[in-house]
C-alpha cells in the first residue's frame, strides 16, 4: 500500500507540471487543504533539468547550462521565495480578503464548470500580468530578473524576481468576487508549474499543438531580444490570448536571449534591484513632474514625445551571432561555489521546513545569510577584486552557523568532512584577502 501511494503522488506531481489534473482530484473546500504543489514539485524540477542536461550533451555534444548562469537563475528563485518565511503570498492573501468582504456569487467549489472557469480565468488574468509586467516600466524592473539570463533552459524558468508577486496579485482580484479561494490557490500553482517546462531549446515543434497551447517554441520567442521577439507571446498555458489581442509572432530568425542591454553580471542582488535605481535616475532628467511620473508608468523604452510604450529604435541591432557572457574563472573555484551552493541550498530548504519552530531572529539570521551566500557566489563568478575579502567575511559567518547547528552538512555521514571543508574555506580565504591587502600596501609604498 505504501509504495502505492507514493507511486500515485509521483503520478500527481508530474501531471501537476503539465497542468493534467482533474477536477476530481484537485478541487477543494478549503484553502488549507490545497496541497502546495510548486513546493512538492522540487524533486520533478531537479530530474527534468537533470534529462535536460543528459539530452542536451547527447543531443549538441555540450552542456546547455553553464555553471554560473545556471546557478544565478537558481538562486534568483530561492530569493523570491524568501517573502513567505514572513507572509502569506500576495496573490492568495488578498484575493481571500475580496472574497470575504465582497464576493457576489459563490461558484461551487466541487463542480467541474468550476474547475474549468478558474482554469480559463487565472490564464486570463496571467496574460494580462504578463503584459503589463512588460508595458509598465516600475512592472518591468521586477519582471526584467526572468529576462536577464543570456540562456534559454529549464533553469532559466526558476529566474524569478523578488518583487513581482507585490503587484501581479491585483489582476487576479476580480475573480475573487465568484471564484472560491480554494480552486483559485489550486490554478495559481498549476499555471505556474506549467510555465517550467516550456523553458527550453531541446523541444523543437509540438504541431498542433501550437495552434492553442503556450510551447516551447511559442516561449522562446517571448524570451527574446530580436526586434520581432520584443513585447510578443505573454501566455502562461494558452497562447490563446495573444492570437486574439494582437501579440502573437512565431519563432523565423534565431532568437537571441536577454536584455536589450545585457548586464553581464551573476550578482543576484544587483539582478533583482538594478532597473529600480536606473527609473530613478532616468526620472531625474527630467523636470516636468508628469514626464517623472509617466517615466515609471509608462514602457521601458519610452521617452518625452514617443508613444506610451515607446520604440525600439535605439536598440542594439541584433545579428544572430551574439555571444552570452561567460566570465572566465578557474576550476577549483567552479568546484568550491558548487559545492557551498549545494551547503546553502540544505541551509534554505531547513529553513522552509522548520520555519514555523524557528524564532522570527532565527529565521531573519538564516535568511540573511542565504542572501550573503548567494551574493558572494556571484561576486566570485564575476571574479570581483572585492571577492575574496566578502567570502572570508562570509565564511566567518559560516563557522559560527555550523558551531551552533544551524547548518548541516548534506547527510550525516559527512559531518566530518563538511567540518574541516567549511574551516579549510575560511582558511583559504583569509589568505587570499591577507595576500590582496599585502599587494595593495605595497604597490601603496
Amino acid at each position: 500500500m505504501p509504495a502505492a501511494v507514493e507511486l500515485s503522488s509521483v503520478s500527481t506531481g508530474i501531471r501537476a507540471l503539465f497542468c493534467m489534473l482533474t477536477p476530481n482530484e484537485s478541487s477543494f473546500e478549503k484553502v488549507e487543504d490545497v496541497p502546495q504543489y510548486v513546493q512538492q514539485a522540487t524533486p520533478f524540477f531537479i530530474g527534468l533539468m537533470v534529462l535536460e542536461l543528459v539530452v542536451g550533451v547527447l543531443k549538441t555534444g555540450g552542456s546547455v547550462v553553464k555553471i554560473g548562469d545556471g546557478l544565478t537563475s537558481i538562486s534568483a528563485g530561492m530569493v523570491s521565495r524568501l517573502p513567505m518565511l514572513f507572509m502569506r503570498g500576495c496573490e492568495l492573501a488578498g484575493y481571500v480578503y475580496v472574497w470575504d468582504r465582497y464576493r457576489l456569487v459563490e461558484l461551487p467549489w466541487d463542480s467541474a464548470w468550476t474547475w474549468w472557469l478558474t482554469f480559463l480565468g487565472v490564464d486570463f488574468c496571467y496574460y494580462w500580468v504578463h503584459r503589463f509586467a512588460h508595458e509598465a516600466a516600475i512592472l518591468w524592473a521586477a519582471h526584467q530578473v526572468h529576462h536577464s539570463s543570456e540562456y534559454y533552459n529549464l533553469t532559466t524558468a526558476l529566474r524569478q524576481s523578488l518583487t513581482q508577486q507585490f503587484a501581479s496579485w491585483i489582476f487576479y482580484l476580480p475573480m475573487a468576487l465568484a471564484v472560491p479561494p480554494s480552486i483559485f490557490a489550486v490554478h495559481i500553482q498549476l499555471n505556474l508549474l506549467y510555465q517550467f517546462w516550456i523553458h527550453t531549446e531541446l523541444i523543437t515543434d509540438l504541431g498542433p499543438l501550437e495552434w492553442v497551447f503556450n510551447t516551447p517554441k511559442h516561449h522562446r520567442v517571448h524570451h527574446g531580444r530580436n526586434l520581432y521577439c520584443i513585447d510578443k507571446n505573454y501566455g502562461g498555458i494558452l497562447i490563446i490570448w495573444d492570437r486574439l489581442f494582437g501579440t502573437f509572432a512565431l519563432e523565423t530568425d534565431k532568437v537571441v536571449y536577454g536584455l536589450v542591454y545585457p548586464i553581464k553580471t551573476f550578482e543576484i542582488l544587483y539582478i533583482q534591484f538594478h532597473y529600480y535605481l536606473y527609473l530613478w535616475k532616468k526620472s531625474k532628467i527630467y523636470k516636468n513632474i508628469s514626464n517623472k511620473l509617466l517615466t515609471f508608468l509608462n514602457g521601458p523604452s519610452w521617452k518625452p514625445g514617443k508613444p506610451r510604450l515607446g520604440d525600439h529604435k535605439g536598440n542594439p541591432k541584433v545579428t544572430g551571432k551574439e555571444v552570452p557572457h561567460v566570465p572566465s574563472w578557474p576550476l577549483h573555484l567552479q568546484v568550491y561555489v558548487v559545492l557551498h551552493f549545494l551547503l546553502v541550498l540544505r541551509t534554505y530548504h531547513d529553513l522552509f521546513e522548520n520555519k514555523m519552530v524557528l524564532s522570527q531572529l532565527t529565521i531573519l539570521g538564516m535568511t540573511g545569510y542565504v542572501l550573503l551566500t548567494l551574493t558572494s557566489m556571484g561576486f566570485i563568478i564575476d571574479q570581483r577584486p572585492t571577492a575574496a575579502v566578502l567570502e572570508m567575511l562570509r565564511c566567518v559567518v559560516m563557522v559560527t552557523m555550523h558551531r551552533y547547528s544551524y547548518m548541516k552538512p548534506l547527510l550525516p555521514a559527512l559531518a566530518v568532512p563538511t567540518e574541516a571543508f567549511v574551516s579549510l574555506s575560511l582558511l583559504y580565504w583569509g589568505l587570499q584577502s591577507f595576500s590582496q591587502l599585502h599587494g595593495i600596501k605595497k604597490k601603496a609604498g
